[in-house]
């Protein structure tokens, strides 16, 4: 599944979503576990209602992948690999945004509606965060230096 090499920004990026169009029936799109994403997807969970001017995100995870889809709206999906920052705008149900493991991300601008959609290679694990951005850095200096 994952490369032992550390993950920059430029290696997280939009993928494109089998997508269906009917024109009577509307569109939908599919993700399967290995062939649009990287992995088996183990847990999914969905952010809404996040009120105007609130971030989520704001941490990192050491072994977890994810991809993030605007199911609904629109939000803006910051990336941090420690060096360079790129920032994302999701806002079409048929693009998630692959994130791999050691990557810092926050999640801002919600429009009203938004619906941040999340599959996750894994089920919820504590330690599987990190949440405070100067260990973090600490984080990813080890594992560049490994």
């Amino acid at each position: 599944m994952c490369e032992s090499k550390t993950a920059t920004v430029h290696d997280c990026g939009m993928i494109a979503l089998d997508r269906h169009h009917s024109r009577r029936k509307g569109d939908l799109s599919v993700v399967e576990s290995g062939a649009t994403v990287p992995f088996e997807v183990r847990r999914v969970y969905y952010l809404y209602d996040v009120p105007g001017g609130e971030s989520r995100g704001g941490h990192a995870h050491r072994s977890l992948w994810q991809l993030i889809v605007a199911a609904a709206g629109s939000f803006t999906v910051t990336l941090d690999d420690g060096h360079l920052k790129r920032s994302f705008t999701l806002n079409r149900p048929y693009q998630g945004l692959l994130v791999r493991p050691g990557i810092w991300r926050t999640i801002t601008d919600f429009s009203s509606g938004a619906v941040c959609l999340v599959l996750a290679s894994a089920p919820y694990d504590e330690q599987e965060y990190i949440r405070n951005y100067n260990d973090f850095k600490l984080y990813r200096s080890q594992i560049e230096n490994e």
